[in-house]
């Protein structure tokens, strides 16, 4: 913090010191040979002695007349010797320097930061031990209080008095804490009572200055410096051996402080100064008077004794009901008691003129507890306001904040009496943003502080500037302004002011079907870079469909994607409870967090991400089921709405690419995706009769098939008599599809149709028929190509069905083609119809494509099968073709397992078949190392002498895997079942071993250890891994069946998604569907025509109108949902207990008080009493005097009537 040498050399020039010119005798002093000064005669210059008749004249040595001012000879750094810290500041100057230059020194050349609370310190001499609640109030209150504020401590800075025990807090606080911001101490001495003081003067200054600080005795005079300060002030006034020289400069500098401005981001808030006096005897009485008549508040630490117990008793008594003026004689008592050496009279006008300011006094005492410190902290500061400006107590709000008391500031700022503006807010708004205060940012909010006029791109830019420097946030947007910096030249602004683009790492971490929108990409400009434009709004989109720009919303959606992507939970909740979109935001949130969860390489943070995302899906899932027991209409619309802020996509895009599958599993989504999955049908109509009229089309035109005629018919009633209510009149065919409600606009319309061609177009066009007749295809290929591979398959030329297997197999990889290439509605690629439709790219819809894993198992399929059918086709490769192709028959059997996640049994039992086969691998990965370290050292004690590889590797490995399934050829291992015989021309003992295996020598040496180790192996992979692999399959087992219900679910959205989109017609018809789609995207390419609207699903389509109203219902469910959790959680148990030990608590403080009042009452009744008998003593006297008249008083009057 200390700069160069040079660039100090200036203080010499502008920081005095003092010396004494004038030699005045210390009437104290018998020998006349000491100075009033502190100094004797032979220290003083010859100018200061030779006066002796200005010297005989003046009785009184004053600071300011007999001394002269020079250079200062002590600034620099100080090196306290054997302390192991970092040197400080230390500068001597006069107690008449300007304190502006001062604060200047120090803010701008010591580099110290400016204050945000300067708490000054006061107290007596003290003594090496403190009490223990003092100890704490110093270590858990104040010096943590100032870490957190950014506030600086000012005491004496002596190794003495509470000075020295501020610096033991401030040591151990900087010990115990890791990391933060380090507490400012500074020491204000005086420079005639510190100890081995000539060490620091250097008229050049000291970089550092070797300072020894112990090992002197204590003399009571001087006193060292104490090593736990920052900085020091050695102000000269003159004197040597007094104290309280400088208590006019520390005054000075500290009223000037308080009319400074800072705070964070320089938004020049006034800085307050608080003093806390602790202890202290009748010098400090002074010291709070001036600081009262500068108008500085004072704390009074209660129970510490001295001035402050003084002080704090008499403001008691001003405060007491009933107290009045006339008891003198109580406070001259105290007085007395406090300060027995003192002046009594002079004290207690002193304690009276002090009482004048009193709402500049508040007290601390020891039963509010450390934690309690910076609330009464922050109370004297607000008390001492006293102002119903809301500018006077901006720097006490920001306070607030940064303790994140959010009850004080309800009840000392939010009362009514302050008339706060919005942009008396910002500054606070914005520190509890980066502080994470998410109940402040309610309570500003709620008190009519404007967000559109608060965040503009420079506030932004400072919010994602609070992300750590090794953050995941911090890597994506440094990536992301390099990537956007390599194409378009930057803005000219400084770099922590420049907007971050949150546009682009929302884009590489969603995709373009998920990320929120930057305006740039909306307007559809194709000269635009995604997310390098800066706008008044980072994501502010300027398309119609964008209605959060239109409702206002944006702000809220701005800081809601602050919050998710920094991690602010309880921030991030509450932009959700504000803003709009409340489903759609949720699932994008859970989305959002996941995706970071995944990239989080901090395992805390990755956990604390998938906490917060469970808590979005809780929520997303609460408030749907609330919206759909509502209506069940709106609900539907509310799942299928493109939500532009999330790239258009829908509540299921979202929540499938989520992995939300508790959204799924409910009841309003299934509904839905069974409706979808029947199509026009009735979701009623039996299996049977589907399966009958599939292989009987007449049977379609019977009753044995039911349709959803009278629910479309009333459904588009209803929109008919809405519209007529609204003056727009029924439907008409030429309406754009946007206007048409979720039935019409679901299926395509077949209203021009004849009844027959409709029944038989909504029947075949159903994806329940499609899939039906999906799998009878799939059966029957796979049939065909079992009699294929088992009867036809011949050297010769292929034959009929052969053909036409090959020919089936095309169709097959032409749908594939068509799947991945087309995108179709499934994939996430697709924009869907707009203003600017989105061109996803090749390379994203083959993402996408791959993403799915059965999708892969066709590609594997198909890719073999073509492999298979070359290497039949090709000369000499007839046989590797037949085994690729029987290989490949078992990948398409097992394409089976599929088709059947349709049905409700089987469904889940697949899902928990997949998640053991990750245990399966796990079981073999320990199989194989034990297998393979029992096979090589058995083959190695056995056959010595072989040399047949292959043979070697099926001993090693096959042998072993046999053994665990109890094949154990011990003829082939044990000696004693062989007979011996010496096959070899070596010497050495050998066996044969009968049957097959004859020819091969085993060695007779150690056999027994080949025994045993077979035991120990069949031990271990027998029982212990066997069992592994059972306790692994349970686990697993037991974990996924209560939730194979949601994995089922969501997969039956996956597959409805996928049939949804399929041609009618099956393999090898398929072919028919595939030409027609190509012929009509050749005409559509041709005539430079947008996509067809029919092939959009899933999707709903609604007018302006129609969506605002949509989200306004949404946004009325959404308030009853959050209301009924709230009053639900007001009812609970943890709840009525803290409420419960609040009114405790309020009991206790008000029985303290009544105790209080009761110990009062007491003594005024003492008080009474000793009244009442002087009084009797007074009218004895006077009834034995001459002075009054015989007879005796009156006797008193009858009372009169009443009225």
């Amino acid at each position: 913090m200390v700069g160069p040498e040079k660039e100090q050399s200036w203080i010499p020039k502008i920081f005095k010191k003092k010396t004494c010119t004038t030699f005045i005798v210390d009437p104290t002093d018998t020998g006349g040979i000491l100075c009033q000064c502190g100094r004797p005669r032979s220290a003083h210059l010859s100018v200061a002695v030779e006066d002796a008749f200005g010297a005989a004249v003046v009785t009184v040595w004053d600071s300011d007349l007999h001394t002269t001012e020079k250079p200062t000879d002590a600034y620099g750094d100080l090196d306290f010797t054997g302390a192991g810290r970092k040197a400080s500041n230390f500068l001597r100057l006069s107690d008449r320097t300007d304190p502006a230059t001062v604060y200047n020194l120090v803010t701008r050349t010591w580099g110290f930061r400016a204050p945000n609370l300067v708490v000054s310190v006061l107290g007596g001499s003290g003594g090496p031990i403190l009490q223990t609640w003092l100890q704490d109030l110093l270590r858990s209150g104040l010096v943590r209080a100032a870490q957190s504020t950014g506030a600086w401590i000012v005491t004496g800075g002596l190794y003495t008095g509470i000075g020295r025990h501020v610096g033991v807090a401030v040591r151990d606080h900087q010990t115990a804490s890791t990391g933060g911001t380090k507490v400012v101490a500074m020491g204000v001495a005086p420079w005639g009572v510190v100890r081995n003081r000539e060490a620091l003067t250097n008229p050049k200054g000291s970089f550092p200055a070797s300072y020894p600080w112990r090992g002197d005795p204590e003399d009571g005079v001087q006193f060292p410096l104490d090593y736990n300060y920052s900085a020091f002030f050695l102000v000269d006034d003159g004197t040597h051996g007094r104290l309280g020289g400088e208590n006019r400069f520390r005054l000075r500098f500290e009223s000037y402080i308080a009319q400074q401005k800072t705070g964070v981001g320089g938004t020049g808030i006034d800085i307050p100064v608080l003093l806390l006096l602790i202890d202290g005897d009748e010098k400090m009485l002074k010291r709070i008077e001036n600081a009262t008549e500068a108008q500085l508040p004072c704390l009074l630490v209660a129970g510490s004794g001295g001035a402050a117990d003084c002080l704090a008793e008499t403001l008691e008594d001003t405060l007491a009901p009933g107290s009045g003026g006339g008891r003198r004689g109580e406070a001259r008592d105290r007085i007395k008691r406090f300060f027995p050496k003192g002046d009594p009279e002079v004290l207690q006008a002193q304690v009276d003129r002090i009482m004048t300011r009193k709402e500049l006094l508040t007290v601390y005492s020891s039963e509010d507890g450390p934690e309690e410190f910076e609330t009464i902290v922050l109370r004297a500061l607000v008390k001492a306001c006293g102002s119903s400006e809301a500018s006077a107590y901006l720097d006490e709000l920001r306070l607030a904040v940064a303790w994140n008391r959010v009850d004080i500031a309800q009840s000392e700022l939010f009362r009514g009496d302050i008339q706060w503006r919005s942009v008396h807010l910002e500054a606070s708004l914005m520190d509890a943003l980066l502080n994470d205060r998410p109940e402040f940012v309610r309570l500003l909010i709620s008190h009519g502080l404007s967000l559109s006029h608060f965040l503009t791109p420079t506030c932004l830019a400072q919010l994602y500037s609070a992300a750590p420097p090794n953050s995941l946030i911090r890597s994506l947007l440094d990536q992301a302004s390099q990537g956007a910096g390599t194409k378009y030249p930057t803005l000219k602004r400084s770099e922590e002011h420049r907007t971050p683009n949150v546009g682009q790492v929302l884009l590489m971490l969603l995709g373009e079907m998920c990320a929120p929108r930057d305006h740039a990409w909306v307007s559809g400009d194709p000269h635009q870079d995604q997310g390098c434009v800066e706008s008044t709004r980072l994501l502010r989109a300027t398309s119609e469909l964008m209605l959060d720009a239109v409702l206002g919303q944006t702000p809220w959606s701005d800081l809601f994607l602050w919050a998710l992507l920094l991690n602010r939970a309880q921030m991030a909740l509450y932009f959700w409870e504000i803003g709009s979109n409340a489903v759609a935001s949720a699932l994008g949130a859970c989305l959002l967090l996941r995706v970071l969860a995944r990239l989080e390489s901090e395992a805390e943070e990755a956990a604390r991400r998938k906490d917060l995302a469970a808590k979005f899906e809780g929520l997303g899932v609460d408030l749907f089921g609330e919206c759909y027991r509502n209506s069940e209409d709106r609900a539907a619309r509310l799942l299928l709405r493109r939500c532009p802020f999330w790239g258009n996509a829908t509540c299921l895009q979202l929540a499938m690419q989520a992995d939300a599958r508790a959204f799924f599993a409910q009841d309003g989504v299934q509904s839905l995706l069974t409706q979808k999955w029947w199509g026009e049908m009735d979701s009623t109509t039996p299996i049977w009769a589907l399966v009958l009229a599939f292989f009987c089309p007449p049977l379609i035109y019977t009753n044995l098939i039911t349709f959803r005629k009278s629910e479309e018919e009333s459904t588009q009633k209803a929109l008919d008599m809405d519209r007529a209510l609204n003056g727009e009149g029924p439907v008409r065919p030429g309406d754009p599809l946007e206007k048409m409600p979720l039935g019409v606009m679901s299926q395509p319309s077949h209203r021009g149709c004849s009844p027959h061609l409709c029944r038989w177009t909504q029947f075949w066009g159903a994806p329940v028929t499609a899939f039906m007749g999906n799998v009878v295809s799939y059966l029957l290929f796979l049939l065909l190509f079992a009699r294929v591979l088992l009867i036809d398959f011949q050297p010769t030329s292929p034959g009929a069905l052969e053909l036409l297997l090959y020919f089936w197999a095309f169709t097959l990889l032409c749908e594939e083609f068509r799947q991945s290439l087309g995108g179709g509605w499934g994939s996430l690629a697709t924009g869907g119809p707009g203003p600017a439709p989105c061109q996803t790219p090749l390379r994203r819809r083959l993402h996408l494509y791959l993403a799915d894993t059965w999708n892969q198992c066709d590609l594997v399929a198909l890719t073999c099968f073509l492999v298979g059918v070359g290497c039949r086709l090709t000369p000499g490769l007839y046989e590797l073709g037949r085994t690729v192709l029987c290989l490949d028959f078992m990948v398409f059997t097992l394409r089976l397992l599929h088709i059947f996640t349709v049905n409700k049994q089987l469904g889940p039992k697949i899902v928990i078949v997949n998640k053991m086969m990750k245990d399966v691998f796990f079981f073999l990965f320990f199989l194989g190392v034990w297998l393979v370290a029992y096979g090589v050292a058995t083959e190695g004690l056995l056959r010595p002498q072989d040399q047949d590889l292959p043979k070697i590797l099926r001993r090693v490995f096959y042998r072993p895997y046999l053994q665990i399934f109890g094949q154990i050829p011990q003829e082939d291992m044990d000696v004693a079942l062989m007979k011996h015989d010496n096959c070899s021309s070596e010497l050495g003992f050998w066996a044969r071993p009968s049957g097959p295996q004859a020819g091969s020598c085993v060695s007779l040496y150690a056999n027994w250890l080949v025994v045993l180790l077979l035991v120990i192996f069949l031990l271990v992979a027998n029982i212990l891994l066997v069992n592994l692999l059972i306790a692994m399959f349970s686990y697993t087992f037991g974990k996924v069946q209560g939730n194979s219900d949601l994995y089922w679910k969501a997969q039956r959205y996956s597959l409805i998604r996928e049939f949804h989109s399929r041609p009618a017609l099956a393999p090898p018809f398929i072919i028919i569907s595939h030409v027609r789609l190509l012929i009509q995207r050749l005409r559509r390419h041709r005539a430079r025509l947008p996509s067809s609207p029919d092939m959009q699903h899933f999707r709903v389509h609604l007018s302006k109108e129609a969506e605002r109203k949509l989200l306004t219902w949404e946004s009325v469910r959404k308030e009853n949902f959050l209301l009924a959790r709230a009053r639900n959680k007001r009812d609970s148990d943890s709840e009525r207990l803290k409420r419960t030990s609040q009114k405790v608590d309020t009991a206790l403080k008000q029985l303290r008080q009544i105790r209080e009042y009761e110990q009062r009452l007491k003594g005024l009744e003492q008080e009474v009493q000793y009244c009442s008998r002087v009084l009797g003593w007074v009218a004895e006297a006077l009834s034995h005097s001459a002075l009054l008249p015989p007879g005796g008083p009156p006797a008193p009057a009858p009372p009169g009537p009443k009225d």
